[in-house]
């Protein structure tokens, strides 16, 4: 509810890396993980940013900000075909009016 994010291994019950307001102190409504690239997670926030991590290229903060203007963006899902290596990624954004919007992501946070 604070907008950290924390890292975590499934043996230890203590962070492996935490970013704290990650997003400027907005909630953090959806997570997730890339199917097509394992370094890179996408973070959606209560005001409709959507926040790009590479932890490949910069451990310390998001590598891109993306804001969805016009309405509010209730939740995301990533689709994409990890076993395949054409680099496509997509997110489809669920709007509170009921409406679906789906942008594809840039080649260079999907290909593996």
């Amino acid at each position: 509810s604070d907008g950290s994010i924390r890292l975590h291994q499934m043996t230890s019950e203590y962070p492996l890396m935490q970013w704290n307001d990650s997003t400027n102190g907005q909630p953090v409504i959806a997570l997730q993980w890339a199917l097509t690239r394992p370094a890179v997670f996408f973070v959606l926030d209560a005001s409709s940013n959507i926040y790009i991590w590479d932890l490949l290229e910069n451990d310390l903060s998001p590598v891109a900000k993306q804001t969805i203007p016009s309405e509010n963006v209730v939740t995301m899902a990533l689709l994409g075909e990890p076993e395949k290596t054409n680099g496509l990624l997509g997110i489809a954004l669920a709007k509170g009016s009921g409406q679906i919007d789906i942008q594809y992501v840039k080649k260079k946070w999907a290909l593996p």
